[in-house]
């Protein structure tokens, strides 16, 4: 008698067999070429719609597995900078590298198949599901961004930073970026047959935020405030930066560099510029505000007490430090372990931190100041990404500030993904931002998210630059991710109704 051959997708208990996933594992990389450094834009929108074109005839239990490989290759390829901090070292760290890029992958590619494992048993026909998986996605964004901490690095969304499209964040943040990019891709299922119509009604998705993200970009911006910056970038590699010998090379680049004639206002230097604690700083206070020649904004740890803290100190001219932010919003793992006290009994600290087991968290966002300058808010490194922190203040500030040490990102892509998050953090806020990066990429980044100055990766050097004007508060700073959430839910909550009245019936 003659067996009956089994759909692929049907083996296993509803696994695939690995060899049927390879295509959605290709798909997944290629759509992660939208994000820097590369910022093939198009690559994103195509490639998620021939995954979803793909997922749409699958039986609910196999769409887990296939948008699993995909996941699994979008988050390999966009967080391979993950290896660099392990690589600082390689003696010690270095064989963990391969096994943190697999874990993050398959951590992000999880945070992908669930929710659209879900999605797919609760719809009903193609086009449902399809509305279902691809909502779902961007859901998945919205959740990874505070779950756990948060981790909303690699979003849908972010592929469109370097294109007028993303002056949509402006009002939808990225979120709303991400909801675009899936809508162009559910709509081959969704017009499935018809394609010139679906072709059509993709170019018009597509080009309204297009042209009315020119238009916002060419419309006047406001006039540069009366302050001259001046960013430095000391370009202290990361194997080397914590060296006795070499931190008294960059520790003496940073005073030269602050003290190269020309006017400023405000002098910044990086996330840890200096390999010394803010407490035993007093002698060299005046030494460091002399070569400034002006305030000064450096990134220092301090300690209080058994607790160390990463930090931003503010010092006035004649040496005296004014006000400290302490990062709040810490790296898992690598400013802070969790249970850390109990782990400290055995050995295990955190990775990056350099004193104690690891950094405390500071009280939260806030307001820093400086005498001359308007008011700004501080973000070291990490905090960045985290849109959310931009709308917990009492005050607008005039303008953002990030510190960061970038060397820990290696120089492919992660130093230039952070960058374009920073970007994107302009955008929404309607605020300039100012970007001073140990190794780089330091930057000027005015309200709509343009870069007006930079210092490439791996340069020493200095950026004198006006402090760009800020636009009105935008309306994503009104009211956040809640429209873009409560849509995705009702969009759907839509796709599922026809499920769930099946079986009422």
């Amino acid at each position: 008698m003659r067996r009956t051959r089994r759909p692929l997708s049907r083996l296993r208990g509803g696994r695939p067999p690995l060899r049927s996933l390879l295509p959605d594992l290709a798909l997944g990389l290629i759509a992660a070429l939208g994000l820097a450094p590369l910022g093939i834009w198009a690559a994103t929108p195509l490639a998620m719609a021939a995954l979803i074109w793909r997922l749409s005839p699958l039986p609910a239990a196999a769409v887990f597995w296939h948008v699993l490989a995909a996941g699994f290759g979008w988050f390999a390829l966009s967080l391979s900078w993950i290896t660099e901090p392990f690589l600082v070292d390689i003696a010690r760290h270095g064989w963990m590298a391969p096994f943190a890029l697999i874990l993050m992958a398959l951590g992000g590619a999880l945070f992908w198949a669930v929710p659209a494992g879900a999605a797919a048993r609760l719809a009903r026909g193609p086009a449902a599901q399809a509305t279902a998986i691809a909502a779902a996605l961007v859901l998945s964004d919205w959740l990874r961004g505070w779950i756990f901490t948060g981790f909303p690095w690699a979003q849908i969304g972010h592929a469109w930073i370097d294109t007028p499209v993303a002056q949509m964040a402006a009002w939808t943040g990225a979120l709303g970026l991400g909801t675009l990019t899936m809508a162009l891709a559910a709509l081959p299922v969704l017009l499935r047959g018809r394609a010139v119509m679906a072709i059509a009604l993709a170019a018009a998705l597509l080009a309204g935020p297009w042209i009315a993200g020119t238009m916002r970009l060419a419309a006047p911006m406001p006039a540069d405030r009366p302050v001259t910056l001046r960013i430095v970038q000391p370009d202290a590699a990361q194997h080397l930066k914590w060296d006795p010998e070499w931190s008294t090379v960059f520790f003496q680049r940073l005073l030269d560099l602050s003290a190269e004639p020309g006017p400023r206002d405000l002098v910044i230097w990086p996330e840890t510029a200096v390999n010394f604690l803010l407490e035993d700083a007093d002698a060299v206070l005046p030494m460091m505000s002399q070569a400034a020649g002006a305030p000064l904004v450096m990134g220092i740890q301090r300690r209080e007490g058994s607790r160390f803290f990463n930090s931003l100190a503010t010092v006035v001219p004649g040496g005296q430090v004014t006000q400290v932010y302490d990062k709040f919003h810490l790296v898992p793992f690598g400013e802070y372990v969790p249970w850390g006290d109990a782990l400290a009994h055995l050995g295990i600290g955190a990775f990056a931190a350099r004193q104690g087991n690891g950094y405390s968290a500071g009280p939260g966002p806030q307001i820093m100041s400086a005498p001359g300058v308007p008011d700004f808010q501080p973000l070291i490194c990490y905090e960045a990404i985290f849109p959310q922190h931009l709308r917990h203040l009492d005050q607008r500030p005039g303008w953002l500030l990030q510190a960061t040490n970038d060397a820990w990102f290696g120089t492919l892509s992660g130093p230039y993904q952070h960058l374009d998050q920073a970007r994107l953090r302009a955008i929404e806020t309607g605020l300039p931002l100012v970007r001073a990066a140990n190794t780089g990429v330091s930057a000027v980044i005015d309200a709509r998210g343009r870069i007006l100055a930079s210092l490439p990766l791996n340069q020493p050097g200095k950026i004198d630059a006006a402090l760009p004007g800020a636009l009105p508060a935008t309306p994503w700073l009104a009211v956040g991710n809640v429209p873009v959430v409560t849509l995705l839910l009702v969009v759907l909550g839509l796709a599922l109704w026809p499920r769930r009245r099946g079986r009422a019936a």
